[in-house]
């Protein structure tokens, strides 16, 4: 099974598959390389997020991880970040176990008939603080994902492959020798 298609440059960087000119010039002919001269923040945004999304896609162009397609793409992970967050502040502020009050059918002697009465508390989930907890599960889901499309995490960052120029050496090896 073939590996994952990489770009020409890096083919040529790594060295270990040896390309004519020409197969050089028809691979990178065949690329698609997206644009990225207007990566600028969509007008959805507020403008805390859109000071957001200029910063992250300042970093993201210097390492050439973002094009114009993809500004919805971190619009969508900055938005979803704010409603994690959010989240998260409602259920620290909601308590996970709540008294609620526990009734019996009981007989009224005076009236003769069947009555509700409380005869006390018991202790039960939240369901608030469930369904919360739900929402922000699905929240972390979409920042998980968008943050692993642009290489924000830890394991996407692994599977960069961003080969280290290598220096210069003389074509010969016996050439600082010659002549001398």
């Amino acid at each position: 099974m073939a590996g994952q298609r990489q770009p020409t440059d890096l083919v040529v960087m790594k060295g270990k598959k040896h390309l004519t000119k020409a197969e050089i010039e028809a691979r990178k002919n065949a690329e698609v390389v997206a644009p990225n001269d207007k990566v600028k923040p969509p007008t959805y945004l507020t403008p805390e997020l859109k000071k957001k999304f200029r910063k992250l896609s300042k970093e993201l162009l210097e390492i050439k991880l973002i094009a114009n397609v993809d500004c919805d793409a971190l619009a969508r992970l900055l938005i979803a970040q704010e409603q994690y967050i959010e989240v998260t502040t409602k259920i620290r502020e909601t308590p996970l176990m709540i008294d609620v009050p526990v009734y019996e059918d009981r007989m009224n002697p005076d009236t003769g008939k069947n009555e509700r009465v409380q005869v006390g508390t018991r202790e039960v989930v939240n369901g608030e603080r469930e369904r919360l907890m739900i929402i922000q599960d699905r929240c972390m889901k979409q920042c998980r994902q968008g943050a692993s499309d642009f290489g924000m995490t830890v394991s996407s960052r692994c599977r960069l492959i961003v080969p280290k120029v290598k220096d210069e050496k003389p074509e010969n090896k016996f050439a600082k020798y010659a002549g001398g």
